[in-house]
């Protein structure tokens, strides 16, 4: 087990136990939870967004999320024009 991807708050023993289940749910079960994991995070973003910024429409606030998740940088490559704040 690499030791490296456990949390420093995680003993051996649980990491070991929480890889073993991991590996019985299979792969679309560890798929689905990654997608919820990452629908629950785009959320919390989101909801962050519209309490600092109550002007903001949905699809401000979708973007101003997507900033914040991709960086500066790309984001001004892939919406030039659009001026959003997260």
């Amino acid at each position: 087990m690499d030791l490296n991807i456990v949390s420093e708050n995680t003993t051996l023993e649980v990491a070991r136990i929480q890889f073993s289940i991991f590996r019985k749910i299979g792969i679309e079960e560890r798929a689905n939870m990654a997608i919820e994991l990452s629908d629950g995070l785009r959320a919390t973003i989101q909801s962050g967004v519209r309490q600092r910024h109550s002007e903001y429409n949905d699809n401000m606030v979708r973007l101003a999320a997507l900033r914040l998740a991709i960086g500066e940088q790309l984001f001004r490559q892939a919406y030039p024009d659009i001026k959003v704040k997260g």
